[in-house]
């Protein structure tokens, strides 16, 4: 139900349920969870696009399912979270999102670095609607971009916007129509590649950091993360590249 394809340093994961709107079950939980872990190791993956195919991104979690937590506590200790695995990626993460974005799908989708969607894509986390909420970002990470008001009314009436309403808001940030979007996204994703791995790495984790950290606090980390990279073959080989008047052939070293 997950396909995962690596080509030129990009793996691309993409959902395969369509015909129930790729609703996650906990037995794709576990397999996007082992292939999240597989990637980071893999120096072969610098970039991952994450996908749901051409028709639907995600809907979340398949509702059916979520009776096999006979117990508030078993749902919380399940280590099957889908969201969670998103955002454990290490390397750069871009989400492409056609059609339904909605409850965990969102999340999945906020939890990436980049977010590309095209003119069918429809976001929301209808969870209120039912009787609770999403437990994996939405809350925390949808009013970072799109700001307390804009996250509280999406979060407190769980109504749907489409597109261009999500780009206008920063929830996503680009929007092309549906034939151009996996040729877009894939551009974006080889350009990253081509750069110095480490450094998209720590490029990423201190943008992270700076959501969580005060400005001085964030400079600190930032100088010590270019430390780092110039402790690096990779950097060696940039300047050698530069002075040389070439692309770089980057190692991840």
């Amino acid at each position: 139900m997950i396909e995962v394809d690596l080509d030129a340093f990009v793996a691309t994961i993409t959902l395969r349920r369509e015909e129930k709107l790729n609703a996650v079950t906990p037995e794709m939980a576990a397999e996007l969870s082992r292939i999240v872990t597989e990637l980071n190791r893999d120096d072969a993956c610098r970039v991952v696009v994450l996908t749901g195919g051409s028709k639907v991104f995600c809907a979340g979690s398949d509702i059916t399912a979520l009776e096999r937590y006979p117990r508030p506590w078993d749902f919380r200790v399940r280590e099957d979270d889908y969201t969670r695995s998103v955002r454990r990626l290490r390397k750069p993460v871009i989400a492409r999102i056609s059609g339904y974005c909605l409850g965990g799908g969102l999340e999945m989708a906020v939890n990436a670095d980049i977010r590309y969607a095209d003119e069918t894509a429809r976001f929301g986390a209808p969870e209120v609607k039912w009787g609770w909420i999403g437990g994996g970002g939405n809350s925390q990470i949808l009013p970072r971009l799109v700001g307390f008001g804009r996250a509280a009314e999406l979060l407190l009436t769980g109504r749907t916007v489409g597109a261009e309403e999500a780009l206008d808001m920063g929830l996503v940030d680009r929007v092309v129509p549906a034939e151009q979007l996996q040729s877009a996204t894939c551009a974006l994703a080889r350009e990253i590649a081509e750069r110095a791995p480490l450094a998209t790495q720590v490029i990423k984790q201190a943008i992270r950091i700076s959501m969580n950290v005060g400005v001085e606090v964030g400079l600190e980390y930032e100088n010590e993360l270019v430390h780092v990279t110039f402790s690096t073959e990779d950097k060696a080989e940039g300047v050698r590249a530069f002075t040389e008047k070439r692309p770089p052939r980057f190692r991840g070293r």
